[in-house]
């Protein structure tokens, strides 16, 4: 028998690494199988620890400038080996490294994005993973694109400052000062939303406001992203409202799209990759997966979506070890689970859940062992 255990993590609680060192010992001791760790993210949080796991990187400090031009230390992944950069937006753009009074999407850049972008060219990464979750951002990219030799003009062929609130003035696009090692560099972008770059569904109507953006802000802005959209459209030859997902990040997977010519994938899909995931899991009898919670969302792009989709493929049963668990036995059956556990089932209440997760989930390990052995 063979068996994966492809886990993303409990949030709060295990890695999905945590996940395997628990769980593979005892499938070892009790079942005549092949067991290997395969743990996953989905492009999120904790996303860059699962992919030095297989990349066996080096964490990279630079100093960029934060989403307000403020001086911040930000780090990112580097394999040398490989020539493999990770990089996370949020890391250099983030609204995590803002105060509550600085958040207002009108006045900030990806600049910082792309700086780190620009140190991973220069140590001589060939490809790039971009993560672009978590901006405070609404600039369409052209901080990041600035930051790599790009220059964005008005009217009267001045320099505008790459910050939302100037796309509305960008008039035309001056690439002749671009980085020229940027052609060489394969660039992917993890993007989980299918969001347009503007309108109703649009990068300001949907995301300005928890980024600090007023009622009359996101209309401002939601006009700068249609104004700056036909620049885009006559530079590039393209038609950016058609991309899915050019909304992302304020606008950023227009931007990685036009200014880097990356291609978007779910953050799952990527990891995927990074892991080898598909040839891993060849002739393998069970998958066991786990993440906080299952249930409608798990679908939208989480990892659970992502290897059902490749254990359906290869016709591999499909066992889930999760927090809790919100989808009824039909459900599950009808998304290809075979196997479903909570954690939550086993606890006295979700404190008790938290506390004592380890030994929660060696309980259900051993009730699954007992069920596949019958």
């Amino acid at each position: 028998m063979k068996i994966v255990l492809a886990p993303d993590k409990y949030k709060g609680s295990l890695s999905g690494l945590e996940f395997c060192n628990i769980v593979a010992p005892i499938l070892k001791q009790t079942v005549n199988a092949e067991v290997i760790n395969v743990p996953l993210a989905d492009g999120g949080d904790g996303t860059i620890e699962v992919v030095n796991y297989y990349l066996n990187g080096n964490n990279i400090e630079v100093e960029v400038n934060n989403p307000v031009f403020n001086k911040v230390k930000a780090n990112y992944l580097y394999a040398e080996e490989s020539k493999t950069a990770f990089i996370e937006m949020a890391e250099a753009s983030g609204l995590k490294l803002l105060k509550p009074e600085e958040k207002n999407c009108m006045n900030t850049t990806t600049f910082g994005t792309g700086q780190l972008i620009l140190d991973a060219i220069n140590k001589g990464a060939k490809h790039i993973i971009l993560g672009i979750g978590g901006s405070a951002t609404n600039d369409c990219g052209i901080g990041m694109a600035t930051a790599l030799g790009y220059r964005f003009l008005d009217e009267t062929n001045n320099q505008v400052k790459p910050i939302s609130s100037e796309l509305i003035n960008i008039k035309s696009i001056d690439d002749t000062h671009v980085n020229p090692q940027l052609k060489s560099v394969s660039i992917q972008i993890a993007c989980d939303v299918t969001n347009p770059l503007f309108g109703t569904n649009g990068a300001a109507h949907v995301y300005a406001k928890q980024k600090g953006a007023s009622k009359s802000d996101i209309e401002y802005l939601d006009q700068g992203l249609q104004s700056f959209s036909k620049v885009l459209d006559a530079h590039f030859n393209t038609n950016v409202q058609d991309i899915a997902g050019a909304g992302a990040a304020g606008g950023m997977g227009a931007g990685c799209v036009t200014f880097l010519n990356g291609t978007l994938s779910p953050g799952i899909e990527l990891v995927k990759q990074i892991a080898n995931f598909d040839n891993k899991i060849k002739n393998a009898d069970w998958i066991i997966t786990g993440e906080g919670k299952l249930d409608s969302q798990t679908l939208s792009g989480k990892a659970i979506d992502g290897i059902l989709k490749s254990a359906k493929s290869k016709g591999i049963k499909v066992a889930t070890f999760c927090g809790s668990v919100d989808l009824s036995q039909v459900a599950l059956q009808n998304i290809g689970i075979q196997y479903s556990a909570s954690i939550i089932d086993k606890a006295k209440n979700y404190e008790d859940a938290l506390i004592n997760t380890e030994d929660y989930l060696k309980t259900i390990i051993q009730q699954f062992v007992a069920e596949i052995n019958k």
